[in-house]
């Protein structure tokens, strides 16, 4: 049974840095498509970022440059490293797999973020001006 857990949100001034983890279990995280999906108050959640079993990544743009996102094979977890946090970085983060995928289908950033699998309950991360 695939299983999503978040760590690591909280409050941060902008300009700070927080990175969120996500321990995996029922499936090798290496293997698998792999994503964070945010939901910002009162929007729609939003794929943010995607890596592919072979480590390539894609980005929203408000996030890239500033966010990374990872994986540690020796953990069985997916992290995602945030930089540079801004107001509008602010919502609730969860991660998502889907195991149907090596490669992630690019519609799963932005709008296509329920097309994941699975995803976990969430983290909150707060980022004040």
């Amino acid at each position: 049974q695939v299983n999503l857990v978040e760590s690591g949100g909280g409050s941060v001034q902008a300009g700070g840095s927080l990175r969120l983890s996500c321990a995996a279990s029922g499936f090798d995280v290496m293997t698998k498509c792999l994503g964070w999906i945010r939901t910002a108050p009162g929007k729609e959640p939003e794929g943010i970022a995607i890596i592919d079993d072979d480590g390539d990544t894609e980005y929203i743009d408000s996030v890239k440059g500033r966010f990374a996102i990872g994986r540690d094979s020796a953990k069985n977890t997916l992290n995602l490293q945030m930089d540079n946090l801004r107001p509008e970085d602010t919502g609730t983060y969860a991660c998502a797999a889907d195991v149907r995928y090596r490669t992630c289908p690019r519609r799963f950033l932005r709008g296509g973020s329920h097309e994941f699998g699975t995803h976990g309950q969430g983290t909150q991360v707060t980022v004040s001006s």
